[in-house]
């Protein structure tokens, strides 16, 4: 069999693609320094305040399904860009919102911009690395690890927006950055080839934004407020929603998610691990600050810096992941990945009430050492194993499935830490280690064990 060869600028098409993935994270973690101004300034109480966050995480979620198929069939370049083109909007509304209302309908919309940005982007690195294993997983690794620099640049940068600008900073910031990313892609990033002219799935994109946008929304309100009520009859609907896109979607002429595809080995098995991951990465780290701030009693900005160690291994594991993956395989990298980040859930879960930052930093290089292995073996081996034409809709699938991991995640381990943050963090490491295990198993399937 001929070998396809990856495109000479895949190096500038993954720096491009990175800026998509590189915004949508910082927006999740560099607005959460800035409620307190937020709040201040429109005299908002907590539960708007908690919505300015969840509105953008629950859009964000729901839609990435969609905009992965809206990526296969108007071609992931144009996605792309017009991505970048409503997130930088969408961000100039949330800066010159004048009401916590008009915020958080801003910040929903500014989510669902952002879910436009991922699964395209994954996208243009699938057909440029088309063909080379190595350099797909390497490219993969640079897109993970923009946004691990986010994640660890958000708070860091936010606060000192708030404390120079202000706080609708935090918004106006997004707008180079899209910039940025929208002329480089113009440039170096060639379109690839859409989906054939099919007629869009409609009645599965609702069903599938309704079962997203369900489970999530009952699961952060749960989390609040407790799971009676509302939240667990929005979680059984969303359930139920479920069930129905999967079985609507087998009869489907033209589906919006390609089922079949999720028959092969590294399809599921990145769905299966990759939430997995997601569950008990933000759920711990959920605790965990909960934990410096309540047990430690640390200062927010002594909390916020402890974490950096966190995400620098993150980014180095990140940039390893694809020269492991080219000599010994996907499957091999992922397994140990996932064993790596089970051995740090279970050194956090020693910590108590006299540790400091030297009890702390095993777990904090294991955990993200882990898991940057394994994303990225993971994503790359879902993108090896289906149709270029069904990238866009197979990375959505994936990543909407992660954002309900990690939504689910901080649900039941905030609630396991409500009583006493302490042992909350103790049952959640244990917690965590024990799941990976049995990720790390499901990882670790021979290939012929797949669904026929």
């Amino acid at each position: 069999m001929s070998r396809t060869m990856s495109n000479p600028r895949l190096p500038l098409i993954t720096a491009a693609a990175s800026f998509g993935f590189f915004v949508t994270q910082l927006d999740v973690t560099i607005v959460n320094v800035a409620l307190d101004a937020i709040g201040a300034a429109f005299h908002a109480p907590t539960a708007q305040l908690q919505w300015v966050v969840d509105a953008y995480i629950l859009a964000l979620a729901a839609m990435l399904l969609s905009a992965g198929a809206i990526g296969d069939r108007v071609g992931p370049r144009r996605a792309f860009v017009a991505g970048l083109v409503l997130f930088g909007l969408t961000s100039a509304a949330c800066g010159f919102a004048m009401s916590p209302l008009a915020l958080i309908l801003a910040r929903a919309a500014q989510g669902a911009a952002g879910a436009l940005l991922i699964p395209p982007s994954l996208a243009l690195i699938a057909h440029a690395a088309h063909g080379d294993a190595s350099k797909r997983a390497s490219a993969v690794g640079w897109w993970t690890a923009a946004g691990g620099v986010s994640i660890a640049l958000g708070p860091v940068l936010g606060g000192l927006l708030v404390e120079t600008l202000g706080w609708r900073w935090v918004f106006f910031v997004n707008l180079p950055v899209c910039a940025l990313g929208a002329v480089l892609t113009l440039a170096v990033a060639p379109e690839a080839p859409a989906k054939p002219k099919v007629p869009f799935d409609i009645p599965g994109q609702a069903l599938a934004v309704a079962a997203v946008s369900l489970l999530v929304g009952g699961l952060i309100e749960g989390g609040h407020r407790g799971w009676g009520g509302a939240p667990l009859l929005a979680l059984i609907a969303g359930v139920l929603l479920a069930v129905a896109f999967v079985l609507f979607e087998r009869r489907a002429e033209h589906p919006a998610m390609p089922l079949s595809a999720f028959r092969k080995r590294p399809a599921w098995t990145a769905v299966v691990v990759g939430s997995a991951l997601n569950f008990t990465y933000y759920g711990l780290i959920f605790v965990l600050g909960l934990y410096m701030l309540r047990a430690l009693h640390w200062a927010p900005a002594k909390a916020g810096l402890a974490f950096l160690p966190l995400t620098a291994t993150f980014i180095v594991s990140n940039l390893l992941s694809g020269g492991l993956v080219a000599r010994f395989g996907a499957r091999t990298v992922t397994t140990g990945g996932v064993l790596l980040a089970a051995c740090g859930y279970a050194l956090t879960a020693r910590l108590g009430v006299g540790s400091g930052m030297v009890e702390m930093l095993p777990g904090f290089a294991l955990i993200p050492g882990g898991m940057g292995l394994a994303i990225p073996a993971l994503t790359s081996g879902l993108l090896a194993s289906v149709d270029k034409h069904d990238a866009g809709a197979a990375s959505g699938a994936l990543n909407a499935c992660r954002q309900v991991g990690g939504a689910a995640g901080v649900a039941i381990f905030g609630a396991l830490a409500g009583a006493d943050v302490v042992t909350g963090l103790h049952v959640s490491g244990l917690s965590a280690a024990v799941l990976l295990v049995g990720a790390a198993g499901v990882a670790g399937l021979p290939q012929k064990i797949q669904q026929q």
